[in-house]
């Protein structure tokens, strides 16, 4: 039995703080999780760029805005992440952003997966580890909603881009190239689906 409350509580960081763990891994040449190799580091630092881009340009949409304006209670944010992932650096910054919003309303948090394989084996996508993960608990520690690791309609795409293509530099092409056109409105929409449903 997982006790999300403890996981929250004992080992969750801010996003201030897991942006400076990659931050300062980087500068011993490693990044979160098993795997420090030359394409691990490269992933990582991209993703920092991906991240600071996201941090500055995303505004928070006024359909998102009135969906956690209409939340009654508060919640915890918990995110399972990783810095070489890049999905995680395209969408973090957007919890980052809710929270930041909603002080009184969203606490957020962040764990590394691959600190918390029991935490992720729970939230499995298609049978694999896949992060982003939001874990939203409510005030007595149960989790009343997950969402991850990406958009759908980007899930979708993704399927078929792997059916058409083992280049997973290329995947991982069209897979930013996605995020770029998008800004965050697909991650932001889905989102405030979820948080109606909280309220």
């Amino acid at each position: 039995m997982i006790n999300y409350s403890n996981i929250f509580d004992s080992d969750g960081i801010s996003y201030a703080a897991y942006r400076e763990l990659i931050d300062q891994l980087l500068l011993e040449k490693k990044t979160t999780g098993e795997d420090d190799s030359e394409a691990m580091l490269h992933y990582t630092k991209m993703n920092v760029q991906r991240m600071s881009r996201v941090d500055k340009t995303v505004v928070l949409t006024a359909d998102l805005l009135e969906a956690l304006e209409n939340l009654k209670k508060q919640y915890r944010f918990l995110v399972i992440s990783e810095g070489w992932c890049g999905d995680a650096a395209q969408i973090v910054p957007v919890f980052n952003k809710i929270a930041t919003a909603f002080p009184e309303k969203i606490n957020l948090k962040f764990v590394l997966r691959d600190q918390h394989l029991p935490l992720i084996d729970a939230h499995l996508t298609n049978g694999g580890r896949a992060i982003p993960v939001l874990l939203i608990l409510d005030e007595a520690g149960q989790v009343v909603c997950q969402w991850g690791p990406r958009p759908k309609v980007l899930q979708s795409l993704l399927k078929d881009w792997k059916n058409a293509s083992s280049d997973m530099m290329l995947i991982a092409e069209q897979l930013h190239g996605w995020y770029a056109k998008d800004k965050t409105q697909s991650t932001q929409e889905e989102l405030r689906g979820v948080i109606q449903q909280l309220a």
